[in-house]
């Protein structure tokens, strides 16, 4: 079969020729795959950047994909740890580990849309206690988990949402999805008058402007009492940030993350069915373009607003 295969971590993957999957497990079965995410996580996979990654090559990157099992159901998947991951015509999945979807739904668009909506989804549903009607500030919200971020907050009752983030063009478009004010992320001072006494906030950022953001809205609350929940949630701007000391005595500020480790697999898994209920349905929206498996190799670097999907023309029909 063909699969998207990186052989260095230094290289993006080709599409070569790759050894068939075999199903091994009791719940194993092996899919045709349709469409396949290029998330950031897949491409930190595929350069050993990620802290879950291993130095094992060679590496079949995709951590998520729509598929077709030998019983004809149509499934979203989430593989495990393995080699063999989801940018190949067939792979192995672990039936606990998917959602069975409608055949009529768009599997592009399933594939787009749920890792990066995952990230706010879960992070609100099992790292929190989030309840209705709090306010939320989304750090980052004009990229493709950003912008479902905002959505995802208002979907599951936040009464008000500021989306904060470096593209204006972008950031725009956050006020359509229900974003109630958007401002440059550049800006702490703007962040924190627009934030100040939110609840919780959503950082896809992390580093400088994250520390910025963090120290202004701390200084800026009405009533520092206030519970204040900050989720670390991605490292787009750098995997450490300088919190100074009197950030986290000055106020009540809790800081958590949420990612792979701190939400078990079962807790994930948990909130499948209802996260592909709302993209489905239309609920949740992300822009997607489809790239053949064949050309992997030339869209790998494409860091455009869009999510990339990686496809299986023969598959998709």
């Amino acid at each position: 079969m063909k699969a998207a295969v990186v052989t260095s971590f230094a290289a993006p993957p080709r599409c070569r020729d790759h050894p068939e999957p075999v199903a091994s497990g009791d719940h194993d079965i092996v899919v045709e795959v349709i469409a396949a995410g290029l998330h950031p996580r897949v491409r930190s996979q595929a350069d050993g950047s990620h802290y879950a990654s291993t130095d094992e090559l060679p590496l079949v990157p995709g951590i998520d994909g729509v598929g077709r099992g030998p019983d004809g159901v149509l499934r979203y998947f989430v593989v495990g740890d393995t080699t063999v991951g989801s940018m190949a015509e067939r792979t192995v999945i672990d039936t606990r580990r998917s959602v069975v979807l409608d055949d009529a739904v768009d599997p592009v668009t399933v594939a787009a849309a749920m890792n990066p909506a995952m990230a706010s989804w879960v992070a609100l549903r099992r790292r929190i206690d989030f309840v209705a009607d709090q306010d939320v500030l989304v750090l980052g919200a004009t990229g493709s988990a950003g912008r479902l971020a905002v959505q995802v907050a208002r979907q599951l009752g936040a009464r008000r949402v500021v989306a904060a983030g470096r593209h204006s063009r972008r950031l725009s478009v956050a006020a359509d999805l229900g974003a109630a004010v958007t401002v440059d992320l550049a800006d702490a001072t703007r962040v924190a008058a627009a934030a100040a006494d939110v609840d919780v906030v959503l950082d896809f950022v992390w580093g400088e402007a994250s520390a910025a953001a963090m120290i202004a809205i701390v200084t800026a609350r009405t009533d520092r009492g206030r519970p204040l929940t900050w989720i670390e949630v991605g490292s787009a701007a750098g995997p450490t940030a300088e919190i100074p000391s009197a950030a986290l005595r000055g106020a009540r500020l809790q800081i958590v993350g949420s990612g792979q480790g701190s939400v078990s697999t079962g807790d994930i898994v948990a909130e499948l069915p209802a996260l592909a209920e709302a993209i489905t349905t239309g609920r949740l929206t992300t822009d997607a373009r489809a790239v053949p498996l064949a050309e992997v190799e030339r869209a790998w670097g494409d860091d455009g607003p869009e999510r990339i999907v990686i496809v299986n023309p023969a598959a998709l029909g």
